[in-house]
């Protein structure tokens, strides 16, 4: 008798031992590590609710509008220039003999006049269209004229619109005065029938821990040498406070004509493509899709790394794999050789 009252403790004891261990095994079963590709409720918090496609900066709503890319005057007679400052990505590229032109594409901020707007180059159309933007400029080469007449872009040309959407400035002399505010680019897109209400599919972008780790060599000043006149020549200096770049061009900061606006960057990307002249006018066909060498920089460092053409954007890889930028504003400059190009630690 007094044998079986024992086992039957024992059996007791067991079953309550093993309902305790469940018990606590549940109650931690939320504060168990994320398995891979979950983010955790800490992360979930820092991530921002909303943010713009092509900055990752974060914003109150979410964005809906559609981006738009304008040609900007790069001559001397030009600067400074209007709405750089207010660009989420700048195409630097150059156009005939050593003078660069911009893209400027628009998204995140809507800046209240642009310019001076220059003309059409084909390698720009397809580098607008890798985000699906509204494409404005003022004139093209024949090459970009075909291809704006047969609709491969959505595009308002200051050729059809010289005194209504753009406007000239009486302070230059042309073809470095002609100007359109964003309030047009809109009324353009409305007469044409454009939509404009779809933004641009994301860049990658890193996280607050990520930005925090970035790598690399030191690169405190860079320098394009894109021509012996130094009036053509661009510099970029870090400065750790902001910890962004800023951008001189010719010995001169650039800044915002109006606001005085300065660019800062806090991504810079150079990229070694092929250029061949094709016209006695010095124009130019740019490989824009083989792939090649590249410097990165970030956060005052650099890396070598190799760009690669994704649907039309221009992206950094390294050993294979696509790397985010930093949140913020994005300039790409593209040059014949990395040769041109010198950093100082």
């Amino acid at each position: 008798m007094h044998k079986k009252l024992y086992m039957f403790a024992v059996i007791l004891l067991l079953a309550l031992s093993g309902c305790a261990h469940k018990e606590k095994t549940v109650h931690n079963e939320p504060n168990k590590p994320p398995e891979s590709g979950e983010v955790s409720e800490n992360e979930k918090e820092s991530l921002p609710k909303y943010s713009y496609p092509l900055t990752g900066a974060e914003a109150k709503e979410p964005s809906e509008n559609r981006s738009v890319a304008v040609m900007i005057n790069n001559y001397p007679a030009a600067r400074p220039q209007s709405g750089l400052a207010e660009a989420d990505i700048v195409y630097e590229v150059l156009a005939e003999g050593d003078i660069t032109r911009f893209l400027a594409i628009y998204q995140s901020e809507k800046p209240k006049r642009i310019g001076p707007v220059r003309s059409a180059r084909d390698y720009f159309i397809h580098l607008a269209k890798g985000y699906s933007s509204l494409y404005i400029a003022h004139g093209y080469s024949p090459e970009a004229r075909k291809m704006l007449s047969s609709g491969y872009i959505d595009n308002i040309n200051g050729m059809q619109y010289d005194g209504t959407l753009f406007k000239r400035s009486s302070d230059r002399k042309p073809p470095h005065n002609s100007y359109i505010s964003y309030e047009n680019i809109l009324k353009g897109a409305k007469l044409k029938h454009y939509q404009m209400n779809t933004p641009p599919s994301g860049l990658d972008f890193m996280n607050a821990a990520e930005t925090m780790q970035v790598h690399g060599q030191d690169a405190k000043n860079v320098r394009i040498h894109y021509s012996h006149e130094p009036l053509f020549n661009v510099e970029y200096e870090y400065n750790a406070d902001s910890e962004k770049y800023k951008r001189f061009s010719g010995g001169e900061q650039t800044a915002d004509l109006e606001s005085k606006r300065p660019v800062l960057l806090d991504n810079l990307f150079i990229v070694e493509t092929k250029h061949k002249v094709i016209d006695g006018k010095g124009r130019r066909d740019i490989n824009l899709t083989s792939g090649g060498k590249a410097y990165l920089f970030q956060k005052g460092k650099y890396r070598e790394v190799e760009w690669r053409n994704i649907d039309g954007r221009i992206l950094p890889f390294e050993n294979g794999e696509k790397v985010k930028f930093v949140p913020g504003k994005t300039w790409i400059n593209i040059v014949p050789n990395l040769n041109i190009v010198g950093i100082d630690k």
